[in-house]
């Protein structure tokens, strides 16, 4: 079955201006996530989404084929669904399966995308996810509140169920399911575990440090183990 990437990225970006062709460790945001499409053994065709001219000839010049967003649904509000069905229906896509890649985690490899798409064998939809061990709390009448557990028992992480954090890096479904439902988490949702290194996705400046620290280890680390 055939595989699309589809990789939204709009021109605007209120938290990180331009971010998505800002230079990261040698290369526009946008490339890295391209360059582990390009890699993933599922993928077959690397596409842009987007209302940019810049980041539309930076695509293209990292191996990725364009598709133009219109504007009515390239603004902040605009729900990346809308981005997606709009790509499917210029690519004429009616089935298969769709990987939806956001360009903000540039720090994904090729087998987390092979491992989402993978996952689809026994879903209809998939997701990255990293475990999370921490506790939520929420605004109440008076004071703050537990979410999801009780401020009265504080369990070890040993003795708590497993309970997974969505990472916005890559979501794996069936083209005809998506299309039917216009969301991207229908029928059977399951996900594909990353490392926590490789679970940081870019909103501001905070995080693009982080990652750029992130990826410049992980290259130092490639390119000893490169040498004789």
């Amino acid at each position: 079955m055939q595989t699309c990437a589809i990789i939204p990225a709009r021109g605007g970006s209120k938290g990180l201006p331009r971010k998505n062709v800002r230079m990261l460790c040698g290369k526009p945001l946008i490339a890295w996530t391209i360059a582990a499409a390009l890699q993933s053994e599922t993928v077959d065709r690397v596409v842009v989404s987007t209302d940019d001219g810049e980041i539309a000839e930076v695509s293209r010049d990292y191996g990725a084929d364009v598709v133009w967003r219109p504007k009515e649904i390239s603004g902040d509000h605009a729900p990346s669904e809308a981005a997606l069905l709009h790509a499917l229906e210029q690519l004429r896509l009616t089935k298969g399966i769709l990987a939806f890649l956001q360009c903000t985690s540039p720090l994904i490899l090729a087998d987390d995308i092979d491992g989402a798409v993978r996952t689809l064998n026994a879903a209809d939809t998939a997701f990255t996810a990293t475990l999370w061990h921490h506790f939520l709390w929420q605004d109440g009448e008076q004071d703050v509140e537990p979410l999801g557990h009780d401020k009265t028992y504080r369990p070890m992480r040993q003795q708590r169920a497993p309970q997974y954090l969505e990472v916005g890096a890559v979501y794996a479904m069936d083209i005809a399911g998506f299309l039917m439902a216009k969301h991207r988490f229908f029928g059977v949702t399951r996900p594909y575990l990353i490392p926590k290194e490789r679970s940081w996705e870019i909103d501001d400046a905070t995080d693009f440090l982080i990652v750029e620290v992130l990826l410049r280890e992980r290259l130092r680390l490639e390119a000893a183990a490169g040498l004789p």
